[in-house]
């Protein structure tokens, strides 16, 4: 039978079992460590409520414009994309919906280089400095092993798989490839460039965002203007979030029909040698002895 797709739904309950698992086994210091960022969202949510949305996205808006006319703004949203390209850091779609939100469509030219010289720059960094490093760990981890012992069996078509895929995230899949040496700079570089769409999708939510955070703009559009500006980004955000979930699905069915030849093939090389070996056959010397 056909292995089918998991739900959303099913997905969500089992992170959902996992983070619960996790905080139970948490101290009582990592614990409070949650509940204080869970008191941050709250107050942030009641100064967001206090403030009006409005004023705080005219503002936003307002600093954007006036980033993107500064003659080295888009150096520093180029720049920030690529230190955040480096673990731990976090930020990389947020910043590049901030190219969208501060330079519109054209936010894309800035996004696609700047995320294709970060990802070469921790590719290059973490491959050639932190080598030695790497090796010792994955040495003594027999999943990598297999990991690294996959990839170069099925080559690109699976590294750009696990590339435009959510899971890992964007700087964990950086510090995946680069530790993995059947990855060659070109598969990852290649790989790199088919996450561009998914990028331009962010850089187009960006620039929805922007056009209704001016209130100057806004009260120049008519109400249908506005609910198609709205739906575009609700649309945005669906579209987002499906192409995920439908990838990360495509990734997890693939996984499994690896894992189950894997285990065919490990079942087969072991009848082989049973049949080869003349200590295991039936008709051994050693065999009849025993029995």
């Amino acid at each position: 039978m056909p292995t089918e797709f998991p739900s959303p739904i099913s997905i969500l309950k089992e992170y959902v079992s996992i983070v619960y698992r996790k905080y139970r086994s948490l101290h009582i210091l990592g614990k409070t460590f949650i509940w204080l960022i869970v008191l941050f969202y709250i107050c942030f949510g009641t100064f967001i409520i206090v403030v009006t949305p409005a004023r705080i996205a005219q503002y936003l808006y307002d600093q954007a414009q006036l980033l993107a006319e500064t003659h080295f703004g888009w150096l520093v949203l180029a720049s920030l994309l690529v230190v955040v390209s480096f673990p731990p850091l976090l930020g990389h779609t947020t910043i590049v919906t901030l190219c969208g939100f501060a330079y519109g469509m054209q936010g894309f030219i800035i996004t696609a280089f700047a995320t294709l010289v970060g990802a070469s720059s921790v590719f290059v960094v973490l491959r050639f400095l932190f080598n030695q490093h790497l090796r010792r760990w994955s040495e003594r981890s027999q999943k990598w092993q297999a990991l690294e012992s996959l990839v170069r069996t099925k080559g690109l078509p699976l590294i750009i798989l696990i590339r435009i895929s959510p899971f890992p995230p964007w700087v964990y899949s950086n510090s995946l490839f680069a530790s993995i040496e059947a990855v060659s700079f070109w598969q990852y570089v290649t790989a790199t460039i088919f996450v561009f769409p998914r990028l331009l999708l962010h850089v187009f939510i960006g620039s929805r965002i922007a056009a209704l955070s001016d209130g100057n703009q806004r009260g120049h559009m008519d109400k249908q203007t506005k609910i198609i500006n709205g739906l575009l980004i609700i649309g945005g955000f669906i579209l987002a979030v499906c192409t995920s979930w439908l990838v990360y699905s495509m990734v997890q069915k693939h996984a499994q029909h690896l894992q189950e030849s894997f285990h065919e093939l490990a079942a087969d090389t072991t009848a082989d040698s049973s049949e080869d070996d003349p200590l295991l056959r039936p008709s051994s010397p050693i065999v009849d002895d025993c029995a």
